[in-house]
């Protein structure tokens, strides 16, 4: 059994792979801007017989993530970096306040936090990183340059940590999904819808599916069974490698 720490996990995909690693039998410890979220996300792995704790996290903030880190139960084994927001807006229209934001959350924030458990992973002889990356880590799409911007930054930033920790028994790696069902997406199709002047059913079948040659939202299933597999032994000299989960979208 590992500990596990996710980020941004009182919902969405940071939820789905909180319940699929605690099914699996480690600890997976809830960590999200919203504690009652994540209270309520461990509260609920708890009732299914799992092992769970919640705590607050602001992947921005230095004294937050110090004081979470204090906080938890047990160190952290295994770090998940999944905390992610969208904004969907050509760049003239786009506030750069917000585009500084996203970039804080999803490049500066990971730096923060993997800066902070790299040195008890150190101490322990082990530990394993899995950054939560997006197809538009590798690919872009018009109106999001922040988010395609911050993911292609986390791709390079997990090459640099791999070359860093190669000396130990660490590694970290980037799992690339296209649209995988969520409240973020569910709100994106709405936003893309708005954008674009055309139907929701639209933005799904023509924006979100199109590209995907196998044509189906990636699964939480998936996600939660590709990072138990980059956390096994088995995948010990993995390290600094890009995992995509597209259906098919950038091998045309």
């Amino acid at each position: 059994m590992r500990s596990i720490l996710i980020t941004g996990a009182a919902s969405g995909i940071g939820a789905g792979i909180a319940h699929e690693l605690a099914a699996a039998g480690h600890h997976v410890i809830v960590s999200d801007l919203s504690l009652d979220g994540a209270e309520a996300v461990a509260a609920d792995i708890r009732g299914k017989g799992g092992s769970a704790e919640a705590v607050a996290l602001d992947v921005t903030s230095d004294e937050s993530v110090a004081a979470a880190l204090a906080a938890i139960s047990r160190p952290v084994e295994v770090l998940v970096n999944n905390a992610g927001l969208q904004h969907v807006s050509p760049l003239e229209e786009f506030p750069i306040a917000r585009w500084d934001f996203l970039v804080q959350v999803m490049l500066t924030g990971v730096a923060r936090l993997t800066r902070a458990v790299l040195p008890g992973m150190r101490e322990r002889g082990f530990g394993r990183i899995v950054n939560i990356g997006s197809i538009h880590a590798l690919v872009a799409s018009p109106y999001k340059s922040a988010y395609v911007a911050a993911k292609h930054g986390l791709v390079g930033f997990s090459k640099v940590i791999a070359l860093e920790t190669a000396d130990t028994d660490i590694t970290i790696n980037t799992v690339c999904p296209s649209y995988v069902k969520t409240p973020l997406v569910d709100k994106q199709i709405a936003d893309q819808a708005r954008t674009r002047g055309i139907s929701e059913s639209d933005v799904v079948s023509q924006v979100m599916l199109k590209p995907m040659p196998k044509g189906v939202f990636i699964e939480m299933d998936e996600l939660a069974g590709t990072t138990t597999f980059l956390i096994s032994h088995a995948a010990r000299n993995m390290t600094g490698q890009t995992l995509v989960l597209d259906g098919g979208w950038t091998v045309q």
